[in-house]
């Protein structure tokens, strides 16, 4: 009963945050150590993977969201878009980010050969990428990393389920 009590906590957490949480975050607020936090977590994620919701974990943090498969439902529900159309270059410089995160503008332009100045503001606007941090370098120029949202968007749980850099490299 101590185990279903914990999982119910830690779904009752997740729920009601909004946004990602760390394993020390809810450890700390149930009580629990981080290692049996963690255990629940696994064993949610694997009894979720035929339910209307998932888990995914993003930088060490885990966000509870709905089945990408239900996007359609959901979306029609909240008479809202989820899946954005995005134009051929933002998908172009949303890939560069997820494969060489952090990366700055200067990074993404000298890759892709051309400004991107609009096309981040857009992605940070959807909220697909983020201000990660600064380079130590001369100006310190802002780093950019993907979100949750990212992986939502993708319709997937970790960024583990990306095709690795060599299986899609063009030759």
């Amino acid at each position: 009963m101590a185990q279903k009590n914990l999982k119910s906590k830690i779904e009752s957490l997740l729920l009601v945050a909004g946004k990602p949480v760390s394993l020390k975050e809810i450890a700390n607020n149930i009580g629990k150590s981080v290692a049996e936090v963690q255990n629940e977590i696994n064993s949610l994620i694997e009894e979720y993977k035929n339910r209307g919701f998932r888990i995914i974990k993003k930088d060490e943090k885990y966000l509870l969201v709905s089945a990408q498969e239900n996007a359609e439902l959901v979306a029609k529900f909240l008479n809202e878009e989820l899946r954005y159309e995005l134009s051929a270059a933002a998908l172009e410089t949303l890939a560069i980010i997820v494969y060489k995160q952090p990366i700055t503008r200067a990074e993404i332009e000298n890759i892709r050969g051309t400004d991107c100045s609009r096309i981040l503001r857009v992605l940070m606007i959807r909220g697909l990428i983020e201000e990660v941090g600064r380079k130590e370098s001369p100006g310190r120029p802002i780093l950019y990393g993907t979100t949750v949202k990212m992986l939502t968007y993708l319709g997937i749980e970790s960024e583990d389920q990306l095709p690795k850099m060599e299986e899609i490299a063009v030759i």
